[in-house]
């Protein structure tokens, strides 16, 4: 996500009910930066459309990164997933 208030971000996809996955972001701010999950959608969806955009975004402090900095989605995405199926029906 580029944005001036986003410092880093990861996006994974997690279960839903009707769907199987939705797609969802996980985002760590500047220091110093707000900005409001509504804003931060409509940023995206203008830049990439509404059906790319995440369904459900989460600010958090900062995200799981390998020793040269790079993010492990797989980390993120398995506390969504811990005792359940991925299953897509």
């Amino acid at each position: 996500m580029v944005h001036p208030a986003v410092l880093n971000s990861a996006v994974v996809g997690i279960p839903h009910e009707e769907w199987g996955e939705a797609v969802h972001a996980e985002v760590v701010l500047r220091a110093g930066s707000e900005v409001t999950v509504d804003a931060l959608l409509a940023h995206v969806k203008e830049r990439i459309g509404s059906f790319k955009a995440p369904k459900s975004i989460v600010f958090v402090d900062q995200l799981p990164t390998s020793v040269v900095g790079k993010v492990l989605r797989r980390e993120v995405r398995e506390k969504y997933w811990t005792g359940r199926n991925r299953s897509i029906s």
